[in-house]
């Protein structure tokens, strides 16, 4: 069961880090960028949110079952 949730966070994460990539290079975010000099909230919303969910999905594939 630990590692289907693993495997779970690990995709959920990739995925948000994904969308996290295609935000950045959104044109209301360069555009935000430009003017205030650090991305928008849901970049860096998405970034966290993804590199937290698979650091987890690795915690939990690499661990050792009990």
């Amino acid at each position: 069961m630990q590692r289907i949730i693993g495997i779970a966070a690990l995709v959920a994460g990739a995925i948000l880090l994904y969308f996290a990539y295609t935000e950045y290079h959104s044109t209301a975010s360069q555009i935000t960028e430009a003017i205030t000099g650090n991305p928008t909230d849901n970049t860096v919303l998405y970034m966290v949110s993804g590199a937290v969910a698979v650091v987890i999905g690795l915690g939990l594939l690499l661990r050792k079952g009990r």
